[in-house]
């Protein structure tokens, strides 16, 4: 497909979706062409309703950590289907995923099962409030943690200048308690506990992956837990897209930092939508019915999405090699994009923790957000076109993550990478 073909299942999906699609970036407006509409996908491996393959590195933005269709996953679902899809009423199985997580993740000693990653970020977000009695929330610039409101904030013209909505609709009242710091910056963050004494909690990606990936400084992670341990704030890792993929234990494990709270979210669902947010026991007690805190949500522990999270998590617990395993196919792309770098001059950077990457287009080292705007998209936007037209699908935006499986192949790793080191400027 070039940049110039339409798409007439996207032209008719306009007529009905909002832009065609459901959620924005899957509009492929950054790199200038319609998007591909997928009718299956099979191990590594995604398929266009014109039957084309591709080696798929957006993995469903990250949920499918061992592929497309894994067999272990579709036998749970079935079996589960088979006993009806919702209840809206307790389940075994809900138990289970939440002892499991419990056993895996350091951080968590209960947890609360929700739908999405929007659900949960924002519901750890109130229990942080409502534990501590506090109601200002610290949140870095070029982190995601979902479109609630609170948290679709941007940055004035300095740091402690008063945050603004990023989204129409959304009233400035409720982001008046979200404070703006600079990612991987202990500056910045000083600056905020220095100006306002009733922070409840910093919520922070351990490793930022919505503005690329852009992993965290040496020492920044056990900064942030000493200043909240200090100002007896509440620290929140938004591990929606770390936990359980950078190792079983997610980030908190992968960098030996423990939070107060956690959220969770893509591969916990294991494909399906679901999410959780968790801590330790005593937090967690704030939660209806035990306290006063309230969230609730009808399909919340969905005894569909359990069985694929169930199965999903048992695997993974089973196979702990898997994690050496990614970081090495990861490893083989990284090294790609250093090669292309050397052998053409092109201003890039990369940056990879665990089996998460990004490529840069910029001459200089990516930190944080200002750094990741610096970024040439227009030249990105030529690269993702090279790589599909070799068969390559990747997030079609600057600013998104690569996702390594368990399935890729040596064999797909190299031809990847083959793609990768082709690429020249004027493709």
């Amino acid at each position: 497909m070039s940049e110039q073909k339409k798409n007439p299942l996207f032209e008719e999906a306009q007529q009905y979706i909002p832009g065609g699609v459901n959620s924005p970036v899957r509009a492929f407006r950054a790199v200038g062409m319609d998007p591909l509409f997928i009718a299956r996908g099979e191990g590594s491996k995604i398929y266009d309703t014109d039957g084309n393959g591709y080696i798929d590195y957006v993995m469903s933005w990250g949920p499918n950590l061992l592929g497309h269709g894994d067999a272990r996953i579709l036998s749970a679902v079935r079996d589960a289907v088979g006993n009806g899809l919702t209840f809206g009423a307790p389940t075994t199985r809900e138990t289970e995923l939440a002892k499991l997580i419990c056993e895996c993740h350091p951080a968590i000693e209960k947890v609360r099962l929700v739908s999405s990653g929007t659900e949960a970020c924002m519901s750890a977000i109130r229990l942080a409030r409502g534990a501590t009695g506090k109601d200002k929330v610290i949140k870095f610039r070029g982190n995601y943690h979902g479109h609630s409101d609170g948290l679709l904030v941007k940055a004035g013209s300095g740091l402690l200048t008063e945050s603004v909505p990023d989204s129409a609709g959304v009233p400035k009242g409720y982001a008046e308690n979200t404070l703006l710091a600079d990612y991987n910056s202990e500056a910045s963050v000083e600056a905020l506990f220095r100006a306002n004494d009733d922070i409840a909690a910093i919520i922070v990606e351990p490793v930022a992956a919505n503005m690329g990936v852009v992993p965290p400084k040496d020492g920044f992670l056990p900064f942030l837990r000493d200043i909240c341990t200090t100002h007896g704030t509440l620290l929140i890792f938004d591990e929606v897209i770390t936990g359980f993929r950078l190792a079983l234990g997610g980030a908190s494990e992968y960098y030996g930092v423990t939070p107060d709270l956690v959220t969770l979210g893509k591969v916990v669902g294991g494909g399906m939508p679901l999410a959780a947010y968790g801590g330790r026991a005593e937090l967690m007690d704030f939660i209806a019915p035990t306290g006063p805190v309230y969230q609730a949500g009808t399909l919340s522990g969905n005894p569909i999405a359990t069985a694929a999270g169930l199965a999903q998590l048992t695997v993974l617990k089973e196979h702990p090699e898997l994690y050496g395993a990614l970081e090495q196919k990861a490893r083989v792309l990284e090294e790609a994009y250093k090669d292309l770098a050397n052998a053409t001059g092109l201003p890039l950077q990369v940056n990879r923790a665990g089996s998460l990457l990004s490529v840069f287009f910029t001459d200089r080292p990516v930190e944080n957000y200002e750094d990741a705007q610096t970024c040439d998209t227009d030249r990105f936007a030529r690269y993702f076109r090279h790589m599909l037209k070799e068969g390559i699908y990747l997030a079609p935006s600057q600013f998104e993550a690569i996702f390594v499986s368990a399935v890729h192949s040596d064999e797909e790793l190299q031809k990847t990478a083959d793609a990768i080191r082709s690429f020249r400027d004027d493709d």
